[in-house]
């Protein structure tokens, strides 16, 4: 019931999005008002004067190429600079803190419109052609790896369906996005939007997020609720796909998390599986691997993952509750730079397999008729090896003496037969 309740509190305020406390409140994306705002900005001195640190937020729309008409808010706390795109889901393309970088180096450079997307393109993997940004929601009615899934159709029959990599949501402009501030001290920065995945005969899912961070801090928070807006019970996926490259990840660097459970995603991942948690540099002929894990949480009820890089005086650090996201995808592409080397931090609800996989290991959530499910991720950039280290050490006070299970083989069954 307390789940429940949580949930409820948390919709009602994404939903009321401001109070008429606040000293701002700006729509600057919505089908309601039939809005959008090509360009604006605002700064601390016009609404918040008494605010010791100078924040300010910036929204413009980009040009040329396939990001012409991208829509695109920076956020910029005074010490932080976060860069939303309403275009692509509300998705953040990079975060920069000093010489720290949240994000990657992408063979695509463009923030690419979803309007250039074909999610069906190379056997499913179209979702790849504008994949370059931090992080990336991937859901909501299927997300993971592309291929055959069954699924009761319009008039009642068993039918397939070709699901492609990694879902929709991503590559849907958003319904709504506005900024506010809160109206008391340390006078919060909010960006919050909603985003809808609808169609008829097959699912009204809603996305409401609120990402938002204080003048100053070198944190920022994702809240995010997904809704069943359709009277019948609907099945839905979320992955967090957070995506980093350098400075953090290098030869040296390691992942550190209280790890419970952990398996391949493949036999090849299987190969790796003593490094698991190592990052070499940049390597000819790499090919990806992918590790599912579950994370045990602390006496809070919350989890910590963290890359750190080689010299530990700089780190990512993500905090939430497993029961919320319970799965953890950890993604090593090591390829070299013109490649995209990157590895991805990954809660969700489940591993990126194709659907049809997960819901055999239990692992595809349901929601009833208005029903919502929530999640909240807090991101914080550690810098100096003090810093890190204490994440570290709170890492190390969750785990305990629990030593992990290891499984050495990746989980099978056999994919659905085509009709």
């Amino acid at each position: 019931m307390m789940k429940i309740a949580l949930c409820v509190g948390i919709l009602a305020c994404l939903a009321t999005w401001a109070s008429a406390a606040e000293p701002l409140r700006k729509v600057l994306v919505s089908t309601r008002e039939n809005v959008n705002v090509t360009e604006w900005q605002v700064a601390s001195k016009d609404v918040t004067p008494d605010c010791p640190v100078a924040w300010s937020v910036k929204k413009t729309t980009l040009h040329g190429g396939k990001q012409e008409g991208v829509d695109l808010i920076v956020v910029d706390n005074g010490k932080l600079q976060i860069s939303v795109v309403p275009t692509r889901g509300l998705g953040i393309f990079a975060v920069q803190m000093g010489d720290v970088r949240l994000g990657w180096d992408s063979p695509v450079k463009d923030i690419v419109h979803p309007k250039f997307i074909n999610l069906q393109s190379r056997g499913g993997l179209g979702w790849l052609e504008g994949f370059n940004e931090y992080l990336v929601r991937c859901g909501l009615e299927w997300n993971g790896h592309p291929g055959t899934d069954k699924f009761i159709n319009n008039v009642g029959d068993e039918a397939t369906m070709e699901l492609t990599l990694h879902g929709k949501i991503q590559n849907i402009p958003a319904e709504e996005a506005e900024v506010s501030v809160d109206a008391a001290p340390p006078y919060r920065l909010h960006v919050r939007g909603r985003v809808d995945e609808r169609m008829f005969y097959g699912p009204k899912l809603e996305l409401q997020t609120d990402l938002s961070t204080e003048p100053g801090s070198s944190a920022f928070r994702v809240a995010d609720v997904i809704t069943n807006r359709g009277g019948q019970e609907q099945e839905f996926e979320i992955i967090y796909h957070c995506n980093h490259g350098r400075p953090l990840l290098e030869d040296g660097a390691t992942f550190v998390a209280p790890v419970e459970w952990l398996a391949p995603f493949n036999d090849h991942a299987a190969k790796g599986l003593a490094q698991y948690d190592h990052y070499g540099g940049p390597t000819p002929g790499f090919i990806e691997q992918v590790y599912c894990l579950r994370l045990l949480a602390g006496k809070d009820g919350q989890t910590v993952a963290m890359l750190r890089n080689k010299a530990k005086d700089r780190a990512l650090a993500m905090t939430y509750s497993p029961k919320e996201l319970p799965c953890f995808n950890l993604w090593k592409n090591l390829v070299p730079e013109t490649e995209g080397y990157v590895t991805g931090l990954e809660p969700g609800t489940n591993y990126s397999h194709n659907r049809f996989f997960e819901r055999h290991f239990g692992r595809v959530p349901k929601l009833a008729p208005g029903a919502s499910r929530a999640a909240t991720i807090e991101f914080s950039i550690l810098v100096g090896q003090d810093a890190v280290k204490t994440v570290a050490d709170r890492i190390a006070g969750i785990h305990g003496s629990e030593k992990p299970k290891i499984e050495t083989k990746a989980e099978k069954i056999e994919a659905p037969a085509a009709k």
